[in-house]
Protein backbone atom coordinates (compact mmCIF):
# COMPACT_ATOMS: atom_id res chain seq x y z
CA UNK A 1 0.00 0.00 0.00
CA UNK A 2 2.49 2.57 0.77
CA UNK A 3 4.65 1.68 -2.28
CA UNK A 4 1.52 2.29 -4.61
CA UNK A 5 1.01 5.72 -2.96
CA UNK A 6 4.78 6.71 -3.23
CA UNK A 7 4.22 5.60 -7.22
CA UNK A 8 0.74 7.66 -7.22
CA UNK A 9 2.59 10.08 -5.83
CA UNK A 10 5.99 10.20 -8.24
CA UNK A 11 3.53 9.93 -11.56
CA UNK A 12 1.30 12.68 -10.50
CA UNK A 13 4.96 14.90 -9.95
CA UNK A 14 6.01 13.90 -13.69
CA UNK A 15 2.43 14.23 -15.23
CA UNK A 16 2.96 18.17 -14.11
CA UNK A 17 7.29 18.38 -14.71
CA UNK A 18 5.71 20.02 -18.28
CA UNK A 19 5.24 23.21 -16.40
CA UNK A 20 7.98 25.76 -16.99
CA UNK A 21 8.04 28.75 -15.33
CA UNK A 22 8.73 32.11 -16.75
CA UNK A 23 8.48 33.63 -20.29
CA UNK A 24 8.78 31.71 -23.60
CA UNK A 25 11.53 33.39 -25.30
CA UNK A 26 9.96 35.34 -28.59
CA UNK A 27 12.21 38.31 -30.49
CA UNK A 28 10.63 40.83 -31.66
CA UNK A 29 11.17 42.12 -35.15
CA UNK A 30 13.90 44.67 -35.56
CA UNK A 31 12.43 47.66 -37.64
CA UNK A 32 11.05 47.45 -40.84
CA UNK A 33 13.96 50.20 -42.20
CA UNK A 34 16.78 47.85 -41.33
CA UNK A 35 16.11 45.27 -43.19
CA UNK A 36 15.89 47.09 -46.98
CA UNK A 37 18.41 48.36 -49.22
CA UNK A 38 21.24 50.48 -47.84
CA UNK A 39 20.85 54.37 -48.44
CA UNK A 40 24.50 55.02 -48.93
CA UNK A 41 24.64 51.82 -51.51
CA UNK A 42 22.74 53.73 -54.58
CA UNK A 43 26.44 54.06 -56.07
CA UNK A 44 28.04 52.59 -58.94
CA UNK A 45 30.77 51.48 -56.54
CA UNK A 46 28.61 49.03 -55.07
CA UNK A 47 26.73 46.03 -56.42
CA UNK A 48 23.47 44.89 -54.79
CA UNK A 49 25.44 40.96 -54.85
CA UNK A 50 25.37 39.22 -51.50
CA UNK A 51 28.98 39.57 -49.50
CA UNK A 52 31.02 36.23 -49.94
CA UNK A 53 32.38 34.41 -47.17
CA UNK A 54 35.34 34.84 -47.86
CA UNK A 55 35.88 38.57 -49.04
CA UNK A 56 39.15 38.99 -48.72
CA UNK A 57 40.08 36.47 -51.68
CA UNK A 58 37.93 39.30 -53.71
CA UNK A 59 41.75 40.73 -53.60
CA UNK A 60 43.60 37.91 -55.97
CA UNK A 61 46.20 38.05 -53.64
CA UNK A 62 47.85 34.54 -52.26
CA UNK A 63 50.01 36.33 -49.97
CA UNK A 64 47.04 38.15 -48.70
CA UNK A 65 45.15 35.00 -48.84
CA UNK A 66 47.92 32.90 -46.60
CA UNK A 67 48.35 35.64 -44.09
CA UNK A 68 44.51 35.69 -43.34
CA UNK A 69 44.68 31.64 -42.73
CA UNK A 70 47.83 32.41 -40.31
CA UNK A 71 45.82 34.95 -38.51
CA UNK A 72 42.23 32.74 -38.01
CA UNK A 73 44.88 29.83 -36.64
CA UNK A 74 47.66 31.65 -34.64
CA UNK A 75 45.98 35.09 -33.43
CA UNK A 76 45.87 35.06 -29.58
CA UNK A 77 42.54 37.10 -29.69
CA UNK A 78 41.09 34.27 -31.53
CA UNK A 79 42.44 31.84 -29.24
CA UNK A 80 41.15 33.35 -25.99
CA UNK A 81 37.27 33.28 -28.05
CA UNK A 82 38.02 29.71 -28.54
CA UNK A 83 38.54 29.15 -24.95
CA UNK A 84 35.54 30.95 -23.98
CA UNK A 85 33.43 28.96 -26.26
CA UNK A 86 34.67 25.58 -24.19
CA UNK A 87 33.75 26.69 -21.40
CA UNK A 88 30.55 28.00 -22.01
CA UNK A 89 30.29 24.35 -23.67
CA UNK A 90 31.13 23.41 -20.06
CA UNK A 91 28.91 25.19 -18.84
CA UNK A 92 25.94 23.91 -20.75
CA UNK A 93 27.31 20.35 -20.23
CA UNK A 94 26.94 21.15 -16.47
CA UNK A 95 23.08 22.38 -16.83
CA UNK A 96 22.41 19.38 -18.70
CA UNK A 97 23.80 17.22 -15.78
CA UNK A 98 21.05 18.59 -13.43
CA UNK A 99 18.46 16.61 -15.87
CA UNK A 100 20.18 13.13 -14.60
CA UNK A 101 20.22 11.66 -11.43
CA UNK A 102 22.22 12.52 -9.06
CA UNK A 103 24.40 9.39 -7.44
CA UNK A 104 26.94 9.13 -4.07
CA UNK A 105 28.98 6.58 -3.22
CA UNK A 106 29.78 5.82 0.24
CA UNK A 107 31.55 3.25 2.73
CA UNK A 108 33.05 3.38 6.17
CA UNK A 109 34.55 1.86 9.09
CA UNK A 110 34.11 2.40 12.50
CA UNK A 111 35.56 0.83 15.63
CA UNK A 112 33.12 2.18 19.00
CA UNK A 113 32.23 0.82 21.91
CA UNK A 114 28.66 0.82 23.42
CA UNK A 115 27.06 1.23 27.02
CA UNK A 116 27.32 -2.73 28.60
CA UNK A 117 23.27 -2.32 29.40
CA UNK A 118 23.00 -1.94 25.57
CA UNK A 119 25.06 -5.13 24.61
CA UNK A 120 23.47 -8.16 23.86
CA UNK A 121 24.42 -11.02 25.94
CA UNK A 122 27.46 -12.67 24.78
CA UNK A 123 28.66 -9.99 22.36
CA UNK A 124 31.47 -7.50 22.61
CA UNK A 125 31.19 -4.08 24.20
CA UNK A 126 33.57 -3.00 21.35
CA UNK A 127 33.81 -3.67 17.44
CA UNK A 128 34.11 -3.12 14.32
CA UNK A 129 31.10 -2.19 11.67
CA UNK A 130 31.17 -1.77 8.06
CA UNK A 131 29.01 0.12 6.17
CA UNK A 132 28.81 0.95 2.35
CA UNK A 133 25.72 1.56 0.19
CA UNK A 134 24.70 4.47 -2.86
CA UNK A 135 22.33 7.03 -2.68
CA UNK A 136 20.39 8.48 -5.63
CA UNK A 137 18.34 11.53 -5.99
CA UNK A 138 16.49 12.96 -9.17
CA UNK A 139 14.97 15.82 -9.28
CA UNK A 140 11.20 16.41 -10.89
CA UNK A 141 11.90 19.41 -13.25
CA UNK A 142 8.20 20.66 -11.83
CA UNK A 143 8.08 24.25 -12.85
CA UNK A 144 11.11 24.03 -15.54
CA UNK A 145 14.15 25.00 -13.27
CA UNK A 146 16.74 22.94 -14.78
CA UNK A 147 15.10 23.02 -18.63
CA UNK A 148 15.03 26.99 -17.91
CA UNK A 149 18.75 26.45 -17.03
CA UNK A 150 19.69 24.38 -20.29
CA UNK A 151 18.12 26.77 -22.45
CA UNK A 152 20.01 29.68 -20.77
CA UNK A 153 23.53 27.60 -21.23
CA UNK A 154 22.51 27.09 -24.98
CA UNK A 155 22.22 30.40 -25.74
CA UNK A 156 25.22 31.44 -23.85
CA UNK A 157 27.18 28.92 -25.90
CA UNK A 158 25.58 30.54 -28.83
CA UNK A 159 26.74 34.12 -27.92
CA UNK A 160 30.28 33.10 -27.22
CA UNK A 161 30.58 31.06 -30.76
CA UNK A 162 29.11 35.11 -32.23
CA UNK A 163 31.49 36.43 -30.31
CA UNK A 164 34.34 34.21 -31.60
CA UNK A 165 32.76 34.92 -35.20
CA UNK A 166 32.88 38.91 -34.18
CA UNK A 167 36.54 38.55 -33.25
CA UNK A 168 37.55 36.71 -36.45
CA UNK A 169 35.67 39.11 -38.46
CA UNK A 170 37.94 41.71 -36.52
CA UNK A 171 41.20 39.65 -37.09
CA UNK A 172 40.63 39.06 -40.53
CA UNK A 173 39.96 42.88 -40.81
CA UNK A 174 42.58 43.96 -39.39
CA UNK A 175 45.59 41.73 -40.83
CA UNK A 176 43.69 42.70 -44.34
CA UNK A 177 44.42 46.49 -43.30
CA UNK A 178 47.97 45.85 -42.05
CA UNK A 179 48.94 44.22 -45.42
CA UNK A 180 47.14 47.29 -46.87
CA UNK A 181 48.73 50.04 -44.91
CA UNK A 182 52.11 48.43 -45.84
CA UNK A 183 51.33 48.39 -49.44
CA UNK A 184 50.00 51.49 -49.15
CA UNK A 185 53.12 53.28 -47.58
CA UNK A 186 55.46 50.86 -50.19
CA UNK A 187 53.33 52.90 -53.02
CA UNK A 188 53.84 56.08 -51.58
CA UNK A 189 57.28 55.63 -51.07
CA UNK A 190 57.97 54.77 -54.62
CA UNK A 191 56.04 58.02 -55.04
CA UNK A 192 57.81 60.41 -53.00
CA UNK A 193 60.94 59.35 -54.31
CA UNK A 194 59.64 59.77 -57.93
CA UNK A 195 59.04 63.22 -57.26
CA UNK A 196 62.41 63.48 -55.05
CA UNK A 197 64.55 62.41 -58.26
CA UNK A 198 62.54 64.66 -60.47
CA UNK A 199 63.33 67.57 -57.83
CA UNK A 200 66.76 66.77 -58.08
CA UNK A 201 66.80 66.81 -61.84
CA UNK A 202 65.24 70.10 -61.50
CA UNK A 203 67.70 71.51 -59.21
CA UNK A 204 70.68 70.26 -61.29
CA UNK A 205 69.42 72.14 -64.09
CA UNK A 206 68.88 74.90 -61.90
CA UNK A 207 72.44 74.71 -60.90
CA UNK A 208 73.80 75.00 -64.17
CA UNK A 209 72.06 77.93 -65.13
CA UNK A 210 73.11 79.86 -61.95
CA UNK A 211 76.39 79.16 -63.05
CA UNK A 212 76.22 80.39 -66.13
CA UNK A 213 74.47 83.65 -64.91
CA UNK A 214 70.82 82.74 -66.11
CA UNK A 215 69.66 82.15 -62.75
CA UNK A 216 69.49 83.38 -59.13
CA UNK A 217 70.67 81.74 -56.30
CA UNK A 218 67.01 82.58 -54.42
CA UNK A 219 66.04 80.05 -57.45
CA UNK A 220 68.79 77.28 -56.11
CA UNK A 221 67.90 77.62 -53.29
CA UNK A 222 63.63 77.59 -53.05
CA UNK A 223 64.20 74.60 -55.35
CA UNK A 224 66.52 72.94 -52.39
CA UNK A 225 64.32 73.68 -50.11
CA UNK A 226 61.62 71.88 -51.81
CA UNK A 227 63.73 69.04 -52.83
CA UNK A 228 64.51 68.80 -48.91
CA UNK A 229 60.91 68.63 -47.64
CA UNK A 230 59.57 66.00 -50.00
CA UNK A 231 62.83 63.87 -49.16
CA UNK A 232 62.30 64.60 -45.22
CA UNK A 233 58.37 62.62 -46.23
CA UNK A 234 60.47 59.80 -46.85
CA UNK A 235 61.55 58.79 -43.43
CA UNK A 236 58.11 58.68 -41.97
CA UNK A 237 57.00 56.49 -44.80
CA UNK A 238 58.99 53.93 -44.18
CA UNK A 239 58.24 54.21 -40.42
CA UNK A 240 54.71 53.67 -41.22
CA UNK A 241 55.48 51.15 -43.18
CA UNK A 242 57.34 48.92 -40.57
CA UNK A 243 54.70 49.54 -37.90
CA UNK A 244 51.93 47.92 -40.65
CA UNK A 245 54.04 45.10 -40.96
CA UNK A 246 55.27 44.88 -37.04
CA UNK A 247 51.56 44.68 -36.49
CA UNK A 248 50.90 42.23 -38.93
CA UNK A 249 53.16 40.19 -37.56
CA UNK A 250 51.45 40.18 -34.32
CA UNK A 251 47.79 39.45 -35.69
CA UNK A 252 49.62 36.46 -37.09
CA UNK A 253 50.45 35.09 -34.26
CA UNK A 254 54.39 35.57 -34.82
CA UNK A 255 57.14 37.89 -33.87
CA UNK A 256 58.33 41.03 -36.37
CA UNK A 257 61.43 38.95 -36.85
CA UNK A 258 59.16 35.87 -37.82
CA UNK A 259 57.07 37.58 -40.61
CA UNK A 260 57.77 35.11 -43.79
CA UNK A 261 59.54 39.10 -46.38
CA UNK A 262 57.07 38.09 -49.14
CA UNK A 263 54.29 39.79 -47.17
CA UNK A 264 56.37 43.02 -47.29
CA UNK A 265 57.09 42.59 -51.20
CA UNK A 266 53.50 44.85 -52.55
CA UNK A 267 54.10 47.64 -53.74
CA UNK A 268 50.93 48.89 -55.13
CA UNK A 269 47.64 49.89 -53.45
CA UNK A 270 45.34 46.85 -52.02
CA UNK A 271 42.19 47.43 -53.79
CA UNK A 272 39.18 45.67 -55.48
CA UNK A 273 38.62 47.33 -59.06
CA UNK A 274 34.80 46.25 -59.23
CA UNK A 275 31.98 47.16 -57.15
CA UNK A 276 31.85 45.74 -53.90
CA UNK A 277 28.93 43.36 -53.27
CA UNK A 278 27.13 44.54 -50.40
CA UNK A 279 24.02 42.70 -50.03
CA UNK A 280 21.03 45.16 -48.01
CA UNK A 281 19.45 45.10 -44.27
CA UNK A 282 18.26 42.29 -44.15
CA UNK A 283 21.64 40.27 -45.13
CA UNK A 284 23.44 42.55 -42.56
CA UNK A 285 20.99 41.83 -39.62
CA UNK A 286 21.64 37.72 -39.97
CA UNK A 287 25.64 38.09 -40.91
CA UNK A 288 26.75 40.80 -38.09
CA UNK A 289 28.20 38.04 -35.44
CA UNK A 290 27.45 40.98 -32.94
CA UNK A 291 23.86 41.07 -33.63
CA UNK A 292 23.61 37.45 -33.10
CA UNK A 293 25.51 37.80 -29.71
CA UNK A 294 23.58 40.58 -28.84
CA UNK A 295 20.20 38.07 -29.59
CA UNK A 296 21.38 35.29 -28.21
CA UNK A 297 21.98 36.99 -24.44
CA UNK A 298 18.72 38.40 -24.78
CA UNK A 299 17.91 34.57 -25.22
CA UNK A 300 19.87 33.73 -22.29
CA UNK A 301 18.57 36.18 -19.47
CA UNK A 302 14.79 35.90 -20.74
CA UNK A 303 15.34 31.94 -19.37
CA UNK A 304 17.00 33.19 -16.33
CA UNK A 305 13.74 34.81 -15.46
CA UNK A 306 12.52 31.31 -15.90
CA UNK A 307 14.95 29.58 -13.39
CA UNK A 308 14.64 32.67 -10.68
CA UNK A 309 10.77 32.18 -10.70
CA UNK A 310 11.23 28.19 -10.51
CA UNK A 311 12.15 28.75 -6.98
CA UNK A 312 8.41 30.27 -6.11
CA UNK A 313 7.34 26.80 -5.80
CA UNK A 314 7.62 23.56 -5.08
CA UNK A 315 11.09 21.74 -5.42
CA UNK A 316 10.13 17.69 -5.93
CA UNK A 317 13.12 15.18 -5.68
CA UNK A 318 12.82 11.97 -5.77
CA UNK A 319 15.22 10.04 -3.95
CA UNK A 320 16.30 6.24 -2.70
CA UNK A 321 19.17 4.28 -1.05
CA UNK A 322 20.26 0.83 -1.29
CA UNK A 323 23.20 -0.68 0.91
CA UNK A 324 24.97 -3.21 3.82
CA UNK A 325 25.96 -2.50 7.36
CA UNK A 326 27.66 -5.06 9.60
CA UNK A 327 30.22 -5.84 11.70
CA UNK A 328 32.82 -7.77 9.13
CA UNK A 329 33.78 -6.30 5.91
CA UNK A 330 33.13 -9.44 4.53
CA UNK A 331 29.15 -9.19 5.41
CA UNK A 332 29.33 -5.97 2.41
CA UNK A 333 31.41 -7.43 -0.28
CA UNK A 334 28.88 -10.41 0.14
CA UNK A 335 25.97 -9.05 0.04
CA UNK A 336 25.22 -9.25 3.92
CA UNK A 337 22.42 -7.65 6.25
CA UNK A 338 20.76 -4.87 3.76
CA UNK A 339 18.83 -1.76 3.50
CA UNK A 340 17.15 0.35 1.19
CA UNK A 341 15.06 2.95 1.42
CA UNK A 342 13.12 5.01 -0.89
CA UNK A 343 10.92 8.57 -1.29
CA UNK A 344 9.85 11.92 -2.61
CA UNK A 345 11.09 15.31 -0.17
CA UNK A 346 9.48 18.15 -1.16
CA UNK A 347 10.97 21.59 -0.55
CA UNK A 348 9.42 24.99 -0.90
CA UNK A 349 10.75 27.84 0.49
CA UNK A 350 7.28 29.86 1.30
CA UNK A 351 7.53 31.40 4.00
CA UNK A 352 9.96 33.73 2.84
CA UNK A 353 9.95 34.33 -0.54
CA UNK A 354 11.17 38.30 -0.87
CA UNK A 355 14.85 37.30 -1.73
CA UNK A 356 13.34 35.36 -4.73
CA UNK A 357 11.20 37.93 -6.19
CA UNK A 358 14.44 40.44 -5.50
CA UNK A 359 16.16 37.49 -8.05
CA UNK A 360 13.41 37.27 -10.39
CA UNK A 361 13.17 41.60 -10.66
CA UNK A 362 17.14 40.93 -11.01
CA UNK A 363 16.90 38.67 -13.83
CA UNK A 364 14.07 41.14 -15.38
CA UNK A 365 16.31 43.58 -15.42
CA UNK A 366 18.85 41.96 -16.76
CA UNK A 367 16.67 40.78 -20.33
CA UNK A 368 15.19 44.54 -20.53
CA UNK A 369 19.30 45.53 -20.55
CA UNK A 370 19.79 43.03 -23.02
CA UNK A 371 16.76 43.86 -25.08
CA UNK A 372 18.21 47.74 -25.30
CA UNK A 373 21.50 46.27 -25.78
CA UNK A 374 20.00 44.19 -28.76
CA UNK A 375 18.26 47.25 -30.30
CA UNK A 376 21.38 49.06 -29.92
CA UNK A 377 23.70 46.71 -31.67
CA UNK A 378 21.01 46.60 -34.63
CA UNK A 379 21.44 50.28 -34.66
CA UNK A 380 25.21 50.45 -34.39
CA UNK A 381 25.30 48.08 -37.31
CA UNK A 382 23.28 50.04 -39.82
CA UNK A 383 25.26 53.38 -39.33
CA UNK A 384 28.60 51.59 -39.06
CA UNK A 385 27.78 50.17 -42.31
CA UNK A 386 25.72 53.38 -43.53
CA UNK A 387 28.94 55.66 -42.95
CA UNK A 388 31.38 52.73 -44.05
CA UNK A 389 29.73 53.01 -47.52
CA UNK A 390 29.44 56.62 -47.61
CA UNK A 391 33.04 57.16 -46.93
CA UNK A 392 33.85 54.87 -49.43
CA UNK A 393 31.47 56.29 -52.39
CA UNK A 394 33.01 59.93 -51.28
CA UNK A 395 36.80 58.89 -51.71
CA UNK A 396 36.32 57.34 -55.02
CA UNK A 397 34.48 61.04 -55.67
CA UNK A 398 38.16 62.36 -54.30
CA UNK A 399 40.40 60.24 -56.06
CA UNK A 400 38.68 60.60 -59.19
CA UNK A 401 39.00 64.99 -58.61
CA UNK A 402 42.40 64.84 -57.95
CA UNK A 403 43.56 62.13 -60.57
CA UNK A 404 41.73 65.29 -62.84
CA UNK A 405 43.71 67.95 -61.19
CA UNK A 406 47.08 66.06 -61.29
CA UNK A 407 46.99 65.55 -65.43
CA UNK A 408 46.22 69.37 -65.44
CA UNK A 409 49.38 69.79 -62.83
CA UNK A 410 51.39 67.25 -65.30
CA UNK A 411 50.49 69.44 -67.95
CA UNK A 412 51.72 72.45 -66.59
CA UNK A 413 54.91 70.73 -65.74
CA UNK A 414 55.70 69.92 -68.73
CA UNK A 415 54.61 73.06 -70.35
CA UNK A 416 56.70 75.05 -67.83
CA UNK A 417 59.89 72.78 -68.26
CA UNK A 418 59.73 73.48 -72.30
CA UNK A 419 59.72 77.24 -71.56
CA UNK A 420 62.33 76.97 -69.09
CA UNK A 421 64.47 75.09 -71.70
CA UNK A 422 63.75 78.01 -74.54
CA UNK A 423 64.50 80.87 -71.35
CA UNK A 424 61.20 81.75 -71.52
CA UNK A 425 60.66 81.73 -68.02
CA UNK A 426 62.57 81.24 -65.11
CA UNK A 427 63.54 78.57 -62.67
CA UNK A 428 61.02 80.26 -59.65
CA UNK A 429 57.38 79.52 -62.15
CA UNK A 430 58.51 76.20 -62.84
CA UNK A 431 59.03 75.86 -58.99
CA UNK A 432 55.47 76.44 -58.79
CA UNK A 433 54.62 74.04 -61.42
CA UNK A 434 56.68 71.14 -59.95
CA UNK A 435 55.69 72.28 -56.14
CA UNK A 436 52.09 71.97 -57.81
CA UNK A 437 51.91 68.93 -59.36
CA UNK A 438 54.38 67.20 -55.84
CA UNK A 439 51.18 67.93 -53.89
CA UNK A 440 49.06 66.32 -56.32
CA UNK A 441 50.93 63.42 -56.75
CA UNK A 442 51.95 63.27 -52.85
CA UNK A 443 47.71 63.78 -52.03
CA UNK A 444 46.79 60.87 -54.84
CA UNK A 445 48.85 58.63 -53.61
CA UNK A 446 47.61 59.29 -49.78
CA UNK A 447 44.12 59.25 -51.26
CA UNK A 448 44.91 55.80 -52.59
CA UNK A 449 45.52 54.82 -49.40
CA UNK A 450 42.60 56.03 -47.90
CA UNK A 451 40.59 54.26 -50.14
CA UNK A 452 42.27 51.18 -49.62
CA UNK A 453 41.48 51.69 -45.64
CA UNK A 454 37.43 52.57 -46.51
CA UNK A 455 36.84 49.44 -48.61
CA UNK A 456 38.20 47.27 -45.63
CA UNK A 457 35.90 49.42 -43.34
CA UNK A 458 32.91 48.56 -45.60
CA UNK A 459 33.89 44.82 -45.37
CA UNK A 460 33.82 45.06 -41.58
CA UNK A 461 31.03 47.01 -41.22
CA UNK A 462 28.91 44.46 -43.05
CA UNK A 463 29.95 41.79 -40.45
CA UNK A 464 33.31 40.42 -42.55
CA UNK A 465 30.47 38.07 -44.44
CA UNK A 466 31.57 35.50 -41.48
CA UNK A 467 29.79 32.69 -41.72
CA UNK A 468 30.58 28.94 -39.65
Amino acid sequence: MKFRSLALSTLSALALSGCAAGPDYALSPPIPASSGPFLSADDPAFAPAPLPADWWRLYDDPVLDSLVQDALRANTEVRQALARIERARAGLRGARGDRLPQTALGAGANYGRVPESQVPAGAERESWSYDAGIDIAYEVDLFGRVGRGIEAAQADLAASEADADAVRVMVVAETTRAYADAAASAARLRVAREIVALLDQSLALTGKRHEAGLESGLAVARIATLRDQRAADIPALEAARSAALFRLATLTGRAPADLPPIAGERSIVLEIARPIPVGDGAALLARRPDIRAAERRLAANTARIGVATADLYPRITLGGSIGSTGPDIGDILTGGPLRWLAGTLLSWSFANQEAIRARIGMAEADTQGSLAAFDGAVLNALEETETALSNYARAIERRKTLQAAGEQAERAARIVRAQQREGAINSLERLDAERTLADIRAQLAAQDAEISRAQIDVFRALGGGWTT
